[in-house]
């Protein structure tokens, strides 16, 4: 006799009964079935055999055995028999990639929700963006405790020490000195004063916060590192500063600076200027850093203009990102056009009058006004707050499989983004980029299917008394696996229907339960819609719902029933 298992503390609804291989209910369906009869007028409880396991294993549905004193009298009845070798609880596995424990994550509306947000937490099973270092060429970086693990030695790149505030030339300390401006006019015409951004942390916590810490953000690629290479400082960079800062960071040579130890295989580069061409310098550097293997992201810029007319957007050899807003509109401010290669959530903090920093990118920061004061979290908008969200998937791609050359990660968001659910006029790329759909894409796995599409069957199915029947669907055109929010709408006519037990059956036979029986449920009908998770199933092929009475008495008939996908 076997001893007796701890049973789970997930609903158990079958069991799998192993029985020796000498005896005939380990190879006849029929004597399991007669065997699980007999177990069934043993312990009182109405049991069903469902079907046999690879391997001969026999599956077991409980029926009516709910509470785990049921449960546990059913397999000591099994365990009981000496034909049986063991019997288990037929248990649940999940992905591993649970929400993040972060105690700001739930403002973090662009990785996760339908509508806007960039699909992300179900790449999160396959890559965290480990072995990958991101180059965040940008303003420097603040001190904060939410990026501090993540974050690798970088390089000052702001030649001219006025600029830099730091008394210095370049130099290796990447640290934000602040990008304030005192007076109107001090960084030329037009110009205006204003306290210090601190926006190459800003940038960083989108792409690599640390993740699951019980506090702050969570970043898309937590498990690379973040690099900070300073060309940002006062009146903004020079295109000497970035194009050197661009070669360094992807592991070229230049001139009076110490190698990078350690070059990254992405680059963001959330700034930019007016400019109808790209200057040859950016160029050469952007082509350099590719030939190297390093994915360039650059942001299409905030003038609601063509991007046409902006630089490093305009240059070749680059991801060029616009930014789209929580309800996936084009941002206001986005800039468009042919050149657009794909749109990420870069939010709207304000529109005209209207203030709603809920829908900005809440990300890492800090609070002072011109030099570093205490770490925070604030929300912001533009496409720089875009394009961390590609870089970050780039980083995701690059860890799933490393032999992705740019130009395959590059095409591998573009084809595999979705169309804006709002609207975009001029020109927004391919879409919203979506993280779990490409990770799948190029690792092989499961894509999730377009949504939307929805399949019915209206055909009346009669139930008599103690009687299995099942109705068919046959799903078509829809691109991957079925949603782990798949919709089953169910009508049954019936006039007891606790008689019933209801399963959704996938095309691979695989049952998932809807609906138990119940002795004490005397109500009419069973009319309602229930949420299954068949996210690890095709979605094209025959679907079944099966519907089984287990007493007498009282019949009905499956009125109608469908899915939506």
């Amino acid at each position: 006799m076997t001893p007796a298992a701890t049973l789970p503390t997930a609903p158990v609804e079958k069991v799998i009964v192993t029985y020796k291989a000498s005896t005939a209910e380990a190879t006849s369906n029929a004597a399991a079935k007669s065997d699980t009869a007999e177990k069934a007028a043993k312990t009182g409880e109405k049991l069903a055999f469902e079907r046999r396991l690879a391997g001969g294993p026999a599956l077991v549905d409980l029926g009516t055995a709910t509470s785990k004193q049921d449960i546990a009298a059913v397999m000591d009845a099994f365990r009981a028999d000496p034909a049986v070798a063991s019997v288990e609880a037929d248990i649940r596995a999940y992905p591993m990639a649970v929400t993040p424990n972060d105690t700001e994550y739930a403002k973090q509306w662009d990785l996760f929700e339908p509508t806007g947000g960039m699909n992300v937490p179900g790449a999160w099973d396959k890559t965290t963006g480990s072995g990958v270092t991101v180059a965040v060429i940008d303003t420097g970086y603040a001190a904060h405790s939410d990026l501090a693990a993540n974050t690798i030695p970088g390089y000052d790149f702001i030649s001219s020490s006025t600029d830099a505030r730091d008394g210095n030339g370049r130099d290796s300390d990447a640290k934000d000195e602040g990008d304030w401006n005192a007076t109107d006019g001090e960084c030329g015409v037009g110009s205006r004063a204003g306290n210090s951004s601190w926006h190459g942390t800003h940038v960083a916590g989108t792409i690599g916060a640390v993740t699951n810490n019980a506090k702050g953000i969570a970043g898309i690629a937590y498990g690379a590192k973040v690099q900070h290479v300073r060309v940002l400082g006062k009146c903004g960079g020079s295109s000497s500063d970035i194009a050197d800062a661009i070669t360094w960071a992807s592991g070229g040579s230049v001139p009076g600076v110490p190698a990078n130890p350690t070059p990254a295989k992405v680059i963001n580069m959330s700034l930019g200027g007016a400019s109808s061409t790209c200057p040859t310098v950016y160029q050469n550097a952007i082509n350099g850093a590719v030939s190297r293997g390093a994915t360039v992201v650059v942001a299409a810029g905030n003038s609601n203009t063509n991007a046409s007319g902006f630089t490093p957007a305009n240059c070749s050899n680059i991801i060029n990102v616009a930014s789209t807003s929580r309800e996936g509109n084009r941002s206001y401010y986005s800039n468009y056009g042919s050149i657009v290669d794909v749109s990420a959530p870069g939010g709207e903090t304000r529109s005209g009058t209207t203030s709603t920093p809920q829908n900005g990118i809440y990300s890492t920061l800090n609070s002072g006004t011109t030099v570093q004061s205490l770490e925070n979290y604030q929300p912001y908008q533009g496409t720089s707050m875009a394009a961390p969200h590609i870089a970050g998937l780039a980083a995701l791609l690059k860890s799933a499989k490393s032999t992705l050359t740019p130009a395959e990660i590059e095409t591998a968001i573009k084809s595999n983004a979705r169309p804006l659910p709002g609207t975009c006029t001029g020109g927004c790329g391919t879409g919203i980029a979506d993280a779990t759909k490409t990770v799948n894409a190029v690792t092989g796995g499961t894509t999730t299917p377009t949504p939307g599409g929805t399949f019915t069957n209206a055909t009346n199915v009669t139930i008599s008394d103690n009687t299995t029947v099942t109705s068919a669907i046959a799903v078509t055109g829809v691109t991957g696996n079925a949603p782990s929010t798949l919709q089953v709408d169910v009508d049954i006519k019936h006039t007891w229907r606790g008689d019933l037990v209801i399963d959704l059956v996938a095309p691979d036979g695989t049952l998932y339960r809807l609906k138990n029986s119940s002795g004490s449920d005397s109500a009419d009908n069973v009319i309602g819609t229930y949420t299954v998770n068949a996210s690890s199933e095709v979605a094209n092929g025959t679907w079944k719902l099966q519907v089984r009475d287990v007493a007498s008495g009282d019949t009905g008939y499956i009125d109608s029933w469908g899915l939506t996908f």
